[in-house]
């Protein structure tokens, strides 16, 4: 007999809660616990980073449906702390602990909605990793958990907590290139084929139901676990969800748009290998929002630069482009350039219009280089305490407006064709086959519930 909390027992103890008002109220000097659920590479930098703010918090509880990504977890966390987490196999039993105040979720893509939904239900605030959502319906439903239960949801989207973007996106906005026109957001991340697997016997110490969760059954292989669970559309949503959210979130941030474009257009394939993978290893996409437009190109195989990026193998970054220059943002910084004939006029301009060579002059810049995840974390800790989710840099309504760009270039490609939409809805006019997608068939009892 399972003595895992079941949905019933979840709402119930949910409703308590709000009705006692017994959601932690932590004082300005009280260390926040935390409790990670996901324990693979990107869990392991959560418990580094999450370890850097030791007067801010401590990490008091781990889970994973591995047993020895569990033990690798606490290892690392008595050797860098000194002391050990609670361990968890199931992520509902950590939710349910009150020795948790918050959780920080660098799980698979198709498990951010559930179990984002489950810990705010359970009086837990979030911090979620990108993509905010692995669909656009229970996007919608993670903001309205958090909304009914008052919780503070981060979406890991960091580059809203660097300050040279901050600067890049502030000069955009401030007409420092003239009036934008095209937004260019690159992903030409190099990636590699991923072969074949065969379906095996699930290893032991897996709880391979658990992984799969909201995923329909399908039996265990390598490429299905691990990374590379990124490239199949029950798991992940292929480099455009992946790497790609980063860029798409900092092109919407620059534009200030909250609303949807009239059109999205999307090609693309797998091209040249011949694996597993499910997920295009290039895609071209085109949102047009009729006064502007933005495009996105993902691309794992090698291929070139464009305008003046910095030259090496591939590039991942923006591109903002405007009628009097434009400015290149990427992970170490960024680069304004300014048309030196941007206000010419008269027999210059028409020079110009003849073809006359364009020049280009560098302007103000800005230089990174760093991940700033514990500075994203920080503000998410900060804002536990202060109970301001406007003061959250990527709250979870910004997340899942960015990830819904990424569902919809995924959507295009899938049903092959234009998607045109309601620019009040988000929906797609007219076409059922790619609003069936906006949604999944959820594998019980692992269902995103219609009502949170």
């Amino acid at each position: 007999m399972s003595l895992l909390p079941t949905r019933r027992q979840f709402a119930t103890t949910a409703a308590a809660a709000i009705a006692t008002s017994r959601f932690p109220i932590l004082g300005a000097n009280d260390r926040v616990n935390i409790g990670i659920v996901g324990l693979g590479g990107r869990g392991t930098n959560h418990i580094d980073f999450y370890g850097t703010l030791d007067s801010e918090c401590r990490i008091a509880a781990i889970c994973d449906v591995n047993q020895a990504a569990r033990e690798r977890a606490n290892a690392r966390i008595q050797k860098n702390k000194g002391y050990t987490a609670k361990e968890y196999e199931d992520m509902r039993d950590l939710f349910a602990s009150k020795d948790v105040d918050a959780v920080s979720l660098p799980i698979p893509n198709h498990w951010h909605a559930l179990a984002t939904i489950w810990a705010c239900q359970a009086g837990k605030d979030v911090y979620v990793e990108k993509p905010a959502c692995h669909n656009i319906w229970e996007g919608r439903k993670m903001v309205e958990a958090a909304r009914k239960y008052k919780r503070m949801v981060q979406v890991g989207s960091q580059s809203r907590s660097i300050a040279f973007k901050t600067e890049a996106v502030k000069l955009v906005q401030d007409g420092a290139i003239g009036t934008l026109y095209q937004v260019r957001a690159l992903c030409f991340r190099r990636r590699f084929s991923i072969g074949h697997t065969p379906d095996e016997p699930v290893p032991a110490g897996v709880d391979w139901d658990k992984f799969l969760g909201p995923a329909q059954y399908k039996p265990y292989s390598k490429n299905k676990f691990v990374y590379t669970w990124h490239w199949f559309w029950d798991t992940g949503n292929g480099d455009i969800g992946n790497q790609g959210v980063h860029e798409m979130d900092v092109a919407l941030w620059a534009l200030g748009r909250n609303d949807w474009p009239t059109t999205v257009m999307s090609s693309g394939g797998k091209f040249v290998w011949k694996d597993d993978q499910e997920t295009p290893n290039t895609l071209q996409t085109v949102f047009n929002f009729g006064d502007v437009e933005m495009t996105f190109d993902v691309r794992n195989l090698p291929t070139p630069n464009e305008a003046m990026a910095p030259l090496k193998p591939g590039w991942v970054g923006n591109i903002f482009m405007g009628d009097k220059g434009f400015i290149l943002v990427d992970h170490t910084g960024y680069q304004l350039y300014k048309s030196a004939a941007a206000n010419l006029t008269g027999e210059l301009a028409r020079g110009m219009s003849a073809g006359a060579q364009e020049k280009y002059e560098p302007g103000q810049s800005g230089k990174g280089g760093t991940d700033d995840t514990v500075g994203h974390m920080k503000n998410f800790i900060d804002a536990v305490r202060s109970r301001d989710y406007k003061s959250l840099h990527a709250e979870v309504e910004i997340g899942t407006h960015s990830a819904d760009f990424a569902h919809l270039a995924n959507i295009s490609y899938r049903v092959g064709r234009t998607l045109k939409l309601d620019p009040k809805t988000g929906g797609v006019i007219g076409d059922n086959e790619a609003n069936a997608l906006y949604t999944r068939d959820y594998r019980k009892p692992y269902a995103v519930p219609d009502k949170v």
